[in-house]
């Protein structure tokens, strides 16, 4: 009976809700055939003690202590190394360490943005025309106060928290199933594109209004008070579709974007860290260049998309005052849809106006993506090893009762 109760007990242990189905199932499994076979021994040697001697009692209580004894040490020789572990980590623990990720990322990092979108401005003002990203910096906080270069965070930090849970989360989760499809048993970087495309979609969709809102108080002389009066003003004014009205561009230049940014991390991932462990130093090196690359491509793209969150109303006023008399008053109030963003952006800045910022582009995404891998991989591994130790935690007691 003992025996029995002891056999049930490790297997709702191993099927105890909340555990990693990879990691329960595979201990679950070895305990069950293992005891199996020694449960038959067992009993054989507990019927053969009784026969002879009714009173063993102290036998069988040795009996059953070494088969709790040698189960236990089973049970550890299956558990996974924890440098394995974040390769079975839940969604929970995937959507937990991405939230993290994505506020650290953003707000670590939202100087440099501040400073990105006003050097992509295509007719800045004289007293916002920058030489470099030090230099734009140094004005900013000497000219407007020390936190100017803050404005907006709150908007970002509200939006990026559920966006990168769902953007880590649908990652990983199509990133293995892909895989599975496309190259079983091993990593496929088209799997990695495709993963990265799709998690782009649910991304953009909840963090595009928050995007509106932060660049627009970015901006030079930015007229909003705060978050509530920015959304309440373009509300009112420009109405309900003007907080995606850069959703097509931003998915256009987020889905190569992505699709470079996680193809190259996973490449440089093989390179640099092989066996797939957690080490620091190879996610924020993967996680640097890939940013960097994927940052400087679609930078073109990144300059129609300020304009179109922005509608900087120099570029507005000058693309209304370039139409003839017969073309209607005001056919430019606002720029939308990335074409008519591209024919401004060549009109008043020709090609190069297409590459506006691209050192603070790019200085702002190596560290960006850098701190967001790092972030990520850190909380994913440490999550699960919790998970883990307090599941083998669990299992010893229970064995222990």
């Amino acid at each position: 009976m003992e025996t029995d109760g002891f056999v049930r007990k490790r297997r709702m242990t191993a099927e105890s809700p909340g555990s990693d189905p990879g990691v329960a199932g595979a201990s679950a499994g070895a305990e069950v055939r293992w005891l199996g076979g020694r449960f038959w021994g067992v009993s054989e040697s507990i019927v053969g003690s009784l026969a002879p001697r009714i009173g063993g009692e102290t036998e069988i209580q040795t009996v059953d202590q070494t088969v709790i004894r040698v189960a236990t040490e089973q049970t550890e020789e299956h558990e996974p190394d924890y440098e394995g572990l974040p390769q079975g980590a839940s969604t929970r623990t995937h959507m937990l360490a991405g939230a993290v990720a994505g506020i650290m990322e953003h707000c670590l990092m939202f100087p440099v943005d501040c400073v990105k979108t006003r050097m992509q401005s295509l007719q800045p003002e004289p007293a916002a025309r920058y030489r470099n990203v030090m230099d734009a910096l140094r004005r900013i906080i000497a000219t407007e106060g020390l936190w100017r270069p803050m404005r907006g965070l709150n908007a970002t930090a509200i939006g990026a928290g559920p966006a990168h849970a769902l953007y880590f989360a649908s990652y990983e989760k199509l990133k293995r199933t892909l895989s599975d499809v496309i190259h079983p048993g091993a990593n496929s970087h088209l799997a990695n594109g495709a993963a990265g495309c799709v998690a782009t979609l649910l991304h953009d969709a909840i963090m595009n209004p928050a995007e509106v809102v932060k660049q627009r108080m970015q901006m030079y002389n930015s007229p909003y008070r705060g978050v509530l009066d920015c959304i309440g003003a373009v509300w009112q004014k420009e109405g309900a579709a003007a907080f995606y009205r850069s959703y097509t561009t931003q998915l256009t230049m987020n889905v190569p974007f992505q699709a470079f940014h996680f193809m190259t991390y996973e490449y440089l991932q093989e390179r640099l860290n092989p066996h797939r462990q957690y080490n620091p130093s190879s996610h924020m090196l993967s996680g640097a260049l890939a940013g960097a690359i994927a940052a400087a491509v679609t930078t073109p793209l990144d300059v129609c998309k300020t304009l179109l969150n922005t509608q900087e109303s120099l570029a507005v006023s000058s693309m209304s005052a370039g139409q003839g008399p017969g073309q209607g008053q005001g056919a430019h109030r606002h720029i939308s849809g990335l074409a008519h963003a591209f024919r401004t952006v060549y009109r008043l800045g020709g090609l190069k106006g297409f590459f506006k910022g691209v050192q603070a582009r790019v200085i702002y995404q190596m560290p960006s993506t850098a701190i967001s891998w790092s972030v990520y991989e850190f909380f994913k591994y440490g999550l699960t090893k919790h998970q883990h130790n307090k599941r083998r935690t669990q299992t010893h007691l229970e064995a222990e009762m």
